[in-house]
């Protein structure tokens, strides 16, 4: 898919690492490779969009058998690049869609990346892709925040999100088609103002755990994050484990 790469090409590949750092950080990648890894035991895994290897590279390194999926040439480019990358194997393809061959203890999709997929029909898609990769007792992990609905006055369909020296970013919700478009911004090093606007469709947990369902899963565990810690009405994300029988 890489003459329709949308968001993730190459002007974002070429800086996705550096305007995404705080989540290449050992803290925030650390946990995840953990449970992962537990999850995986002696399996492979596929993960699905990929991107430059924030996790398929560490998970690989624990002696998982990593599979990355993305339909971006860009961002797969950069993985390639990288230290070790010989021991992901990497397919071009949508995630919704692209089959693998083999039958799996583990499919993966972190970072919010389910909303990427911008209507409601892909994100089923990617659910029946996962179930579909798995082997009895597999499972499918989702890592995702919680819509912000509860920052949202009546009748405010906008929230900040950073503002800094390096750019600002806010985010619009339309809460009934729940499309979620990101309005980013980055100051270039000659003070240009460069635009990198996104497209989403952000969805409920318990909207993924219907999709899950048709999909021949069950929601098996949710925690806040990768520690396991309970996830609650307050919490901002969610690590959801789904279970095929």
């Amino acid at each position: 898919m890489g003459a329709n790469e949308g968001y993730f090409g190459e002007r974002v590949a070429a800086s996705y690492d550096a305007h995404s750092s705080s989540m290449f950080d050992p803290a925030v990648v650390g946990p995840a490779v953990d449970r992962l890894a537990d999850l995986a035991g002696d399996g492979p895994a596929p993960e699905f969009a990929v991107g430059t290897g924030r996790v398929a590279l560490p998970l690989a390194d624990r002696g998982v058998r990593v599979t990355g999926i993305d339909n971006s040439d860009a961002m797969l480019a950069r993985l390639r690049e990288k230290p070790g990358a010989e021991r992901v194997e990497v397919v071009a393809g949508d995630m919704a869609a692209t089959r693998v061959d083999g039958e799996f203890t583990l499919v993966y999709l972190v970072f919010n990346t389910i909303f990427n997929l911008t209507t409601q029909d892909g994100q089923v898609a990617c659910f029946q892709n996962a179930a579909a990769h798995l082997r009895s007792s597999g499972r499918f992990v989702i890592e995702a925040r919680v819509p912000e609905l509860q920052r949202l006055p009546l009748g405010q369909t906008v929230l900040p999100w950073r503002a800094d020296p390096g750019g600002l970013s806010f985010y619009v919700y339309d809460v009934v088609t729940q499309r979620l478009s990101g309005q980013h911004y980055y100051v270039e090093d000659d003070g240009a103002l460069r635009a990198s606007p996104t497209e989403m469709r952000y969805a409920w947990p318990a909207e993924l755990d219907l999709m899950a369902r048709l999909a021949g899963l069950r929601l098996e565990h949710r925690w806040a994050g990768w520690d396991g810690a309970p996830c609650s009405a307050l919490s901002m994300s969610h690590v959801s484990v789904y279970a095929k029988p």
